[in-house]
């Protein structure tokens, strides 16, 4: 799903959120993979380098309530999708 669309969706429902997805939007959103410990993968962001989002796939799913840190951290930092995307 296009990382515009599914920021857009989001903001209505945070369930059913494939994890591939929600890591192809953090990365969008400029986080960088900083480091896998089992199955948690934990991003950090380019700018803002308090702004830390872990997430851990739910079978092929994000977890509901790390989509719902992740459009936190998009409101507290003022987050705009890069547009290299």
């Amino acid at each position: 799903m296009n990382s515009r669309k599914l920021l857009q969706r989001l903001g209505t429902s945070q369930t059913n959120v494939r994890f591939a997805d929600i890591v192809r939007l953090a990365l969008a959103l400029g986080f960088v993979r900083d480091r896998t410990k089992g199955s948690h993968q934990i991003f950090i962001h380019r700018q803002h380098k308090d702004a830390i989002l872990n997430l851990q796939p739910d079978g092929s799913h994000a977890k509901p309530y790390q989509v719902r840190q992740l459009l936190q951290l998009v409101e507290a930092y003022n987050l705009r999708i890069d547009d290299r995307e």
